[in-house]
């Protein structure tokens, strides 16, 4: 199978809002001109292949003013038995993530969530919500990886992926 592909049946959501929606302000960040809660939605996929070994979740903005777009989150090493990260899963120290899994530094230059903060009167910009499921146990990558190596490595090891998109924006000053 293509790790482009998702197996029939892979998919992944959010109680939290639906998928093409704008996500509530809550889960923007708080910094940067930004006010919101910085608190990360809860995550649920179901159907992945049996073969699985573990999963990695990634969030990224492809319409970030950058040139390279923006992580905001990037959670590496989940057990295969897991099939959820529960609200605010994303408090940096990775407290609240499942045994074993572990936060990697997004570009806020943190590891956790770091939730949107699109610029004012920008479209709304697209999120991209991602749970890899992984060939491999863990990642063998240091904790001060950045999110490019870690992404590098989550690609070389996806066997299956489901994704969805969500929408935030901020109104012009």
């Amino acid at each position: 199978m293509s790790p482009s592909a998702s197996p029939a049946g892979f998919s992944l959501s959010s109680p939290d809002f639906a998928p093409d929606a704008l996500m509530p302000k809550s889960f923007e960040f708080n910094g940067f001109g930004c006010s919101g809660e910085n608190q990360s939605p809860t995550l649920r996929w179901s159907g992945a292949p049996p073969e699985a070994k573990s999963f990695a979740v990634t969030v990224y903005d492809p319409d970030a003013p950058t040139g390279s777009g923006w992580w905001h989150w990037f959670v590496i090493d989940i057990p295969a038995k897991v099939s959820e990260l529960p609200s605010d899963a994303g408090t940096a120290g990775g407290a609240k993530l499942p045994k074993g899994a572990r936060h990697v530094r997004i570009d806020y230059g943190f590891a956790g969530w770091g939730g949107p903060c699109p610029p004012p009167g920008d479209k709304p910009h697209r999120y991209v919500f991602t749970v890899h499921a992984l060939k491999c146990d863990k990642l063998d990558i240091p904790d001060d990886a950045t999110a490019a190596l870690a992404g590098f490595m989550v690609n070389a090891n996806t066997i299956a992926r489901a994704s969805f998109t969500a929408r935030y924006g901020r109104p012009a000053a």
